[in-house]
C-alpha cells in the first residue's frame, strides 16, 4: 500500500542525509540502502516492515543514476555481474516472504548480526588480498570458481535485499572483492547488481508492504544529487592502499550500524 505520512520537523534534514548517503552509496557501490534502513528504523522510528519497503524504493533512484554514471566510465563488469543477478532475483523473492513471517525485533537483530558478519568477512578478505599481493602470488581465478562465488554471494545478496530492504550491498561487494576485481569495477558492478535486486525486491514487497512516499521524496531529493557526484570522486582513487582504506572504512561503518541495531 502506498501512503503519505504527515511531515515532521526532522524530515527537513533528510535531503542533507540523502545527499551524503547518495554520495557514499555510489562511491562504495551500495546505493544507500544499507544506511536508509537504520535511519528509518532507529532515528525516525518508522515501523520496521514499512522501513524495509520504503528503504528499497528510496534506493532505486540512486542505483539508476549511479549505475549509468559508472557505465559511462567503463566501471561495470557485465559478465561477473550477471552471475550475481540471476541467483539474486530468486533470493529477493524468498527474502520478501521471510520479512512477512518474522517480528520487527527479529528483523532488527538479524540485520545487526548480518552487518557484523559481513564486516568481518570484508576485513579478513582485504587483509588476505594485501598479503597475497605482498608475496606476489597469482590472483587469477578459474571461471568455475568465479561462477561458484558469484552464485553463493548473489543468492545471499538477494535474500538480504528482500528481507532487510538494504539492497544486499555487502555480500555483493564481498563476492566481487573475492574475485580479485579492481575496486572501480567492483563499485560499478555492485551498483548494477543492487539495482536489479532492488527492482525485484520492490515488486515482491509491493502487495504486502506499505511505502511511505513522504519519506521517499525527502530522502531522494538529496540522494540524487549525491549519486551524480559519486562516480567522479571514485575516479580519484588510484592506488591499492587507497582501495584498502575504502574497504576498511566501509567495514567499520557496518560494524557500528550492526552494534546499534542489536542494542536498540
Amino acid at each position: 500500500m502506498i501512503f503519505h505520512s504527515s511531515i515532521e520537523p526532522i524530515y527537513y534534514i533528510l535531503p542533507i542525509v540523502g545527499l551524503v548517503i547518495g554520495l557514499f552509496g555510489t562511491v562504495l557501490g551500495g546505493g544507500g540502502g544499507f544506511f536508509f534502513l537504520p535511519i528509518l528504523a532507529l532515528v525516525l522510528r518508522v515501523p520496521t516492515q514499512t522501513a524495509v519497503i520504503t528503504s528499497l524504493v528510496a534506493t532505486l533512484p540512486i542505483c539508476v543514476v549511479g549505475s549509468l554514471g559508472h557505465y559511462r566510465k567503463g566501471n561495470i563488469d557485465l559478465k561477473s555481474g550477471s552471475i550475481f543477478i540471476v541467483v539474486g532475483i530468486a533470493g529477493a523473492f524468498i527474502g520478501a516472504a521471510i520479512t512477512n513471517i518474522i517480528t520487527a525485533e527479529q528483523l532488527k537483530s538479524g540485520y545487526g548480526i548480518y552487518s557484523l558478519l559481513i564486516a568481518f568477512n570484508m576485513i579478513i578478505g582485504t587483509w588476505k588480498k594485501k598479503s597475497e599481493e605482498g608475496n606476489q602470488l597469482s590472483l587469477k581465478q578459474t571461471k568455475y570458481k568465479k561462477i561458484t562465488k558469484g552464485s553463493f554471494f548473489g543468492l545471499f545478496a538477494g535474500l538480504i535485499t528482500g528481507t532487510f530492504g538494504t539492497s544486499g550491498t555487502a555480500p555483493v561487494l564481498a563476492g566481487l572483492f573475492s574475485m580479485r576485481i579492481p575496486l572501480k569495477m567492483v563499485i560499478g558492478t555492485s551498483l548494477m547488481v543492487v539495482l536489479v535486486n532492488t527492482l525485484f525486491a520492490v515488486s515482491a514487497h509491493f502487495i504486502m508492504g506499505r511505502i511511505d512516499l513522504t519519506l521517499v521524496y525527502f530522502l531522494t531529493s538529496g540522494s540524487l544529487v549525491g549519486s551524480l557526484i559519486g562516480p567522479g570522486l571514485l575516479a580519484k582513487v588510484k592506488t591499492v592502499n587507497s582501495e584498502n582504506r575504502v574497504r576498511y572504512m566501509y567495514a567499520l561503518v557496518m560494524i557500528i550500524i550492526g552494534v546499534l541495531m542489536l542494542i536498540k
